[in-house]
């Protein structure tokens, strides 16, 4: 139990400390999307790309692990689905609040999953990350970005469009350009290796810190199904289908803290920022992230208690 708690707690207070300067005013709201695009296009590409780079994937169960949460997240996928016909009818969730439902109950937060892995694992716990990453972030987008444009009234992306999306997804160009020197073993000068690590090392921080600033208590007065839903599938359900892959597919150890540290993070910040664009209900995804985010303190340490 303690060394759950004491790889959550610094992450919980480094998430508190970013929502104090907010409220603070220390750093305004357009100065705080200025800090997230630095972490998400230039800091946590550093860290991936050193990390992947570096790592010795025949020494890992890379397999095993992407075959596990894939699984998990076409089955939440495949839940979540099954039951908007009933949100719909028992609770009046229209189209575009059960997108956020269903990327509330979907995606991950890596930036979350990257530092408690560091503080729970080291090294090690952030390359199993990466693995994480590479089975999770393309299929997500895709999943994500093909039930927005069905349930919403946005426009419809092409073909063009979504594959451009996802080459330009910083954590998708990262993690292959990372695979791309692992696997051709190109060598890099010392000073390049450096300034990726040097970058790497203040992605975490500064992401935990916009986790924080970013969270919306007020948004939390009156949570209603559509908020309850999304809740309950990501950080109830998420990790029991985690755990119930893993062990069909035998994946223990670090492996498998990883994996249950994927699947009980909160879910993603780019979720609010893709409701927007393609017509989601960017308010309702709001108040999902912060109420998940809030509630992970508790739910957490009960997921992670089975997998350490």
């Amino acid at each position: 139990m303690s060394v759950v708690v004491n790889a959550l707690l610094p992450v919980l207070l480094v998430i508190a400390t970013g929502h104090l300067v907010a409220r603070m005013g220390i750093i305004t709201g357009e100065q705080w999307r200025g800090i997230e695009r630095i972490a998400y296009f230039v800091l946590f590409p550093a860290i991936i790309i050193a990390t992947v780079a570096q790592t010795d994937f025949m020494a890992l169960p890379a397999f095993e692990m992407s075959a596990t949460l894939v699984a998990s997240v076409v089955a939440m996928a495949a839940i979540a689905l099954a039951l908007q016909p009933l949100l719909r009818r028992v609770f009046a969730i229209d189209g575009p609040r059960f997108t956020s439902v269903f990327q509330g109950a979907t995606r991950w937060n890596t930036f979350v999953a990257l530092a408690i892995a560091d503080e729970l694992l080291g090294a090690d716990g952030v390359a199993l990350l990466a693995v994480a990453i590479v089975a999770m972030v393309p299929l997500l987008n895709v999943i994500c970005v093909l039930v927005l444009s069905h349930f919403t009234s946005g426009p419809a992306p092409g073909i063009r469009k979504i594959l451009l999306d996802l080459i330009r997804n910083p954590f998708i160009w990262s993690t292959a350009t990372g695979l791309l020197l692992n696997v051709t073993g190109l060598p890099l000068p010392r000073f390049a290796w450096s300034t990726l690590e040097i970058l790497g090392s203040a992605a975490l921080p500064i992401g935990i810190v916009c986790v924080g600033a970013g969270l919306d208590l007020n948004a939390l007065r009156r949570p209603g199904p559509a908020l309850t839903s999304a809740l309950l599938l990501k950080l109830a359900l998420m990790p029991v289908l985690g755990f119930g892959f893993a062990s069909l597919m035998g994946v223990e150890g670090p492996a498998f803290t990883a994996v249950m540290i994927a699947m009980s993070v909160p879910s993603a910040g780019g979720s609010y920022l893709l409701a927007r664009q393609m017509g989601g209900d960017a308010k309702l995804m709001a108040e999902i992230l912060t109420l998940q985010t809030l509630a992970a303190a508790v739910t957490m340490p009960i997921a992670l208690l089975v997998a350490v």
